[in-house]
Order: C-alpha cells, then structure tokens, then sequence
C-alpha cells in the first residue's frame, strides 16, 4: 500500500488522472474501473482535459462502474449512471458499448452472476478507482461482520444515507443499492483510492493503520499487493 500525500484535490486528480492516461496509452484496450462521488471528479477532469488536448483516447477502453441504487431508471438525474455521463463519458470517446453498469432493478443473483462474468471475459479490471465512506466504507460494501465477494445487493447504513441524500432534493434517496463486492474489487490489478476532508481522516487511519476487519471494509486493502492511497492534507492529519 503506497500512501500519497497533496496539499488539495486539484492535485489529487491530476496524480490520479495522469496514472489513467498514462496507462491508457500503454494499453488503449484497458479495462478501467470507475467510482462516483466528488472524490473522483478532479480525475475525470484531468482525464477530459487530456483528451481534448489530444494526448489520449479512451475509445477502445472497457469501463466498469462500482454501484447503482435501486429503484431509479438508469436515466434518473441521480443515477450513478447518469452522473458518469455528465462528469465523463459524454466528455470523451468511450463507446457506450464498452460502459458497463450494474441495473440495480434486476434480480440481485443473476445480476451478480452476469457482471461478474462480464468483467471476467474483459481479463479483469486494470485500474479500479475507489473512494471512502466515512464509515470505512468502499463502493457500497457497509461496515458489517464479513467481507463480500461478488456484486450484491446492500441496504445502505444511516451514515452512507445521511452524507448522499443532500444529492436527492426533489426525491427520497434509494435505501439499498448494487454494489461490486470486496472480492470482486480486490480481484483488480491495480486500486487507485482517493480521500479528501477532515471528515474521512478517521476511516482513513482506520483503512491504513487498523486491524484488517469487515468492519472496517477499507482495511482489506492492506492485502491488495498494488494499491495506491492520495490523500489531502485534511484526510491524512490522523495519520
């Protein structure tokens, strides 16, 4: 576990990014896994930016997204699916063939089965991007009392609702979602996990230098042999 330390996220996602297209342009038929959230828009940024100055294209490139809620149409404003198309996909030239989604309205068993079989055929995940609940969480996987393994279908913590319902303004926030299990993101070659802000510095020192325990889901990634962890000043102080 490599730990990086920048002064803001603008810093972040261009570290972060550069390692993106720097890859991509070594494999163009990568396969990319991608997070929502904040912590991951300066990337997506830095990643654009790239793209429209020439120096990277993302066309033949296969995309993996983390997680969906359930019970939102794919084209919901506040869809992790659209949020990836308006923060990235739209902006570039991934083909909307290559962007895989987990439907977080389809049968929980087969729909574990399919992703998972859809991200072996793809030779696994290259690069997997990550982001950090404040509760330790990774994807949508809770703090519970033991590791997942395949996507499935999670009832989110009243923590992981309070920090995303400011996002819902006009609609009651989904109570559950698909998530990608801890096995399935850790079966990744590589994991970039971004955190940013005092309010992730606890889940931070607890992911980096705590127990490995499901209770702290974050914390496995101790035993992932090529994960890289960019911190702000903030997320990193209890360190």
């Amino acid at each position: 576990m490599e730990v990086r330390v920048f002064k803001n996220a603008g810093e972040i996602g261009a570290a972060a990014g550069k390692i993106i297209c720097d890859f991509v342009n070594s494999k163009p038929d990568c396969v990319l896994g991608f997070a929502t959230g904040a912590s991951p828009v300066p990337t997506y940024d830095y990643m654009i930016n790239q793209f429209n100055e020439g120096k990277v294209s993302f066309k033949d490139v296969t995309t993996f997204n983390l997680d969906e809620y359930c019970g939102l149409p794919a084209d919901h404003k506040n869809s992790y699916f659209t949020f990836m198309k308006e923060n990235l996909f739209s902006k570039v030239d991934i083909q909307s063939k290559n962007i895989n989604f987990l439907d977080g309205n389809a049968d929980e068993e087969q729909e574990s089965k399919r992703y998972a079989e859809a991200i072996k055929a793809k030779g696994g995940i290259d690069i997997q991007i990550l982001g950090i609940g404040r509760n330790g969480h990774i994807a949508f996987n809770e703090p519970s009392d033991e590791f997942t393994d395949e996507a499935w279908k999670v009832t989110l913590s009243q923590s992981t609702i309070d920090a995303n319902s400011i996002y819902f303004d006009d609609t009651e926030m989904p109570r559950s979602a698909m998530t990608m299990g801890i096995g399935s993101i850790m079966r990744s070659k590589k994991i970039i996990l971004i955190a940013t802000g005092n309010s992730k510095a606890q889940a931070v020192k607890d992911m980096i230098k705590g127990p490995v325990t499901p209770h702290c889901p974050a914390s496995i990634l101790q035993q992932h042999n090529d994960t890289v962890i960019l911190l702000d000043e903030a997320a990193a102080s209890l360190l």
